[in-house]
């Protein structure tokens, strides 16, 4: 089966991209996209050895772009010792085949060569299902280009059903099999990924998941401030596996944060759907941490790709933390400002520099805030290990040590109430603890 899937060969091949700039689109919208598909050529591991474009009112149905632009485009990959061409779009199994005898070499379109992207980059057993489930989306209704050296079974009188299927429809079949055995494994990944998120709900940790367009620095950050080791490249789709893990905030908060696949414009709606099982992290968080790569300069086309995907995702509405990313890079005087202008609930940071962290953390700490009780503790001082484990859950507002039992007000989370119950001698979020008399000096905040 896996023969079947058409993905780039692993050797550095040389490729021609071609894009159309249709009636109504401007140049340098086609010029950008050609650059970020030749950027996922080289993340691919191909070579660029040429581009193409053509303005069209409308895309030809038979070869994408006009016969007599395709006939020159071959001539030119021919001097140029092209192995693949890459269309910017989306072809039609129809296009993909005339092209492929015009040009007489491998023909992708965009989809194609992301999938190809992801299958190099799934680390995990998840994210491979996933990737092979996206392929053979993509390829079923391809099939015909490999079995075009067969014929369906010959009919005639004493010849009907006499060979059964003809290979093609066994393949379909094969595929269509494999499809559903692949959605019935990541239907079973599902349920364990909500398993695990009631764990995380009865600790009452809220959940943050990092979104944003690939190679905005996520996975940096999201090293940097949680001290994981997630792959971090300078690639597009560095990140395909999704990783959570514990953060503990300045004010002693326990939160969750997650890191997920980047996402990119014109992003193939099976890759959305594929992936729904990764996905889920950004449908569940409690916020989204848009992260933004404010060096580019295509950052507000980034960020409106990022919330195209978010609104298929149905999460357009949920809190978002906007958080400009490589500002160490920025040489524009006053840039930062202005996108923070444009976007109030938003933070600037170098996951790099780690520029703006303090500020970053303390913003997390107020917009992940879990639901915890105030209550004022008093403690024995020969219970230190309950007087360590406060400090280590709670975060103590205030304290006194030098009365016969030691004095605490703090904020507990409610999964820990039980631990604390013995001491407890108020619970009241609008108290505040009577200073002791003689001794001001005895309570900090």
């Amino acid at each position: 089966m896996k023969g079947l899937v058409e993905i780039i060969n692993r050797e550095t091949e040389r490729v021609f991209i071609v894009g159309v700039q249709l009636k109504g689109q401007d140049a340098w919208c086609i010029d950008e996209s050609l650059d970020e598909l030749e950027e996922l050529v080289g993340t691919a591991g191909g070579e660029v050895a040429g581009r193409g474009t053509q303005r069209l009112d409308r895309v030809n149905a038979a070869t994408f772009i006009g016969p007599g632009k395709a006939r020159e485009f071959a001539e030119q990959c021919k001097e140029a010792e092209v192995d693949t061409v890459v269309f910017d779009e989306e072809l039609s199994p129809a296009q993909g085949r005339n092209l492929e005898k015009v040009f007489e070499c491998k023909i992708l379109d965009r989809t194609a060569l992301i999938l190809d992207i992801f299958s190099q980059r799934a680390r995990t057993r998840e994210g491979k299902l996933q990737v092979e489930l996206a392929q053979l989306n993509h390829l079923l209704p391809r099939l015909t280009r490999f079995w075009t050296h067969l014929s369906r079974q010959k009919g005639g009188i004493g010849m009907r059903g006499g060979e059964g299927e003809s290979q093609l429809e066994v393949d379909r079949r094969k595929v269509r099999e494999r499809i559903d055995k692949i959605q019935r494994d990541l239907e079973l990944v599902m349920r364990h990924r909500s398993v695990q998120r009631t764990g995380r709900k009865r600790n009452q940790w809220p959940l943050g998941s990092l979104v944003g367009y690939t190679n905005a620095g996520k996975s940096t950050l999201f090293n940097a401030i949680t001290g994981a080791s997630a792959l971090a490249e300078d690639k597009l789709f560095a990140t395909l596996d999704p990783t959570t893990r514990r953060l503990c905030l300045p004010t002693n908060q326990n939160v969750l944060l997650s890191d997920t696949v980047g996402f990119i414009r014109k992003l193939p709606h099976d890759l959305v759907v594929a992936f729904k099982a990764t996905l889920e992290e950004v449908i569940e968080a409690d916020l989204l941490l848009h992260v933004v790569d404010i060096s580019s300069p295509q950052v507000e086309e980034q960020i409106e790709a990022v919330n195209v995907v978010l609104d298929e995702l149905g999460v357009a509405d949920k809190p978002t933390l906007m958080v400009f990313n490589k500002i160490d890079r920025v040489t524009t005087p006053g840039l930062a400002k202005r996108f923070t202008d444009l976007h109030p609930n938003s933070i600037v940071v170098s996951a790099s520099t780690g520029e703006g962290f303090e500020a970053f953390m303390a913003e997390l700490g107020k917009q992940l805030r879990p639901v915890r009780e105030m209550l004022v503790l008093s403690i024995p001082h020969s219970q230190s290990q309950v007087i360590a484990q406060l400090h280590e859950v709670g975060q103590v507002l205030e304290r006194d040590y030098d009365a016969a039992e030691a004095v605490f007000k703090a904020l507990i989370p409610p999964s820990h109430r039980a631990t604390f119950e013995p001491f407890i001698i108020r619970e009241d979020n609008l108290a505040k603890l009577p200073l002791p008399s003689g001794n001001e000096d005895g309570w900090t905040g």
